[in-house]
């Protein structure tokens, strides 16, 4: 590869691009790259940020994962990143979000404000969750849902954590320690920023790390309310983890997941014991929600 930053857009059908995420986040090759889509009335677009211009090989590459996906006509569309701040110039447009008493802005419609909101502010960046995609949306909706129940929450944990705005929220609302990790190291810095810039640098714990694989998940668990925002392949395969690290009476939150893509994950998680709590889609996206029994046979 050669030159400055450059992005590889394509355009799919709902099935084919979460197939095809799911390809990207599984290969080495690519998985420390970000990931971006958007969702279209028919289509989803997947950008995916390249370091600089990929050559024949690395383009070769990303198409064969698309076939694989099930598209043998499309293929990726390469073009250099200009020296500018994408994300924050379209930030500036985009409009604050409520998702029950949560409200997502950015510093420029602070104005929207409301006495009783739980606002958290968050910038663009270089990872994912402003609030704008119906899985952030889901999962906050889920969470509120889910700390207006009578029980009480020691400690929660947000896999998969993007910009950090799901453990802020947990935080902002529960008051309690919420370990926040990604396999991005540069999502791993933002969600630290994110949760200084919140007031709540003294409960968030922001790691890098794969999965449940760091110390902070044995160190500090198990979890009362644990949220991963990931996508339905690597979700299937953090069942156990995920499970092992629930605390009895635990709620787990699950999204990044199309609505085809429900019956199996399901099963993966009623094969560990968890049962189902909810479904709510949002904007053609779903978000599952789990309980680990009190007691289990």
């Amino acid at each position: 590869m050669s030159g400055g930053q450059h992005v590889a857009t394509i355009d799919l059908a709902h099935d084919q691009a979460a197939v095809l995420a799911d390809l990207i986040s599984l290969d080495e090759r690519f998985a420390a790259f970000a990931l971006d889509s958007w969702t279209a009335r028919k289509t989803t677009r997947l950008t995916l940020y390249l370091p600089s211009r990929p050559g024949r090989t690395r383009l070769g590459e990303l198409d064969g994962l698309v076939r694989r996906a099930g598209n043998r006509s499309a293929n990726f569309t390469v073009a250099p990143l200009p020296e500018r701040d994408w994300v924050a110039e379209g930030l500036s447009g985009l409009p604050p979000v409520r998702a029950g008493r949560f409200l997502v802005h950015g510093r420029h419609v602070r104005s929207v404000r409301r006495a009783n909101d739980i606002a958290i502010e968050i910038e663009a960046a270089q990872a994912f969750g402003t609030g704008h995609h119906g899985t952030t949306a889901g999962c906050l909706t889920a969470i509120e849902a889910a700390l207006a129940r009578r029980w009480t929450i020691r400690r929660a944990a947000d896999i998969g954590t993007g910009t950090g705005l799901l453990a802020i929220a947990i935080a902002r609302m529960a008051h309690v320690p919420v370990v926040a990790t990604d396999i991005d190291p540069v999502a791993t810095a933002t969600a630290r920023a994110n949760a200084r810039h919140n007031g709540v640098a003294a409960y968030v714990q922001a790691a890098t790390a794969i999965g449940t694989g760091h110390a902070l998940y044995r160190e500090t668990g198990p979890f009362d309310l644990i949220v991963a925002n990931i996508l339905a392949g690597p979700l299937a395969r953090l069942a156990t983890d995920i499970r092992r690290i629930a605390a009895p009476g635990a709620r787990i939150i699950l999204s990044g997941l199309l609505p085809d893509q429900q019956r199996s994950v399901t099963a993966a998680y009623r094969n560990t014991g968890l049962r189902v709590a909810g479904a709510r889609h949002v904007d053609g996206w779903l978000t599952l929600a789990f309980d680990r029994p009190h007691r289990q046979h």
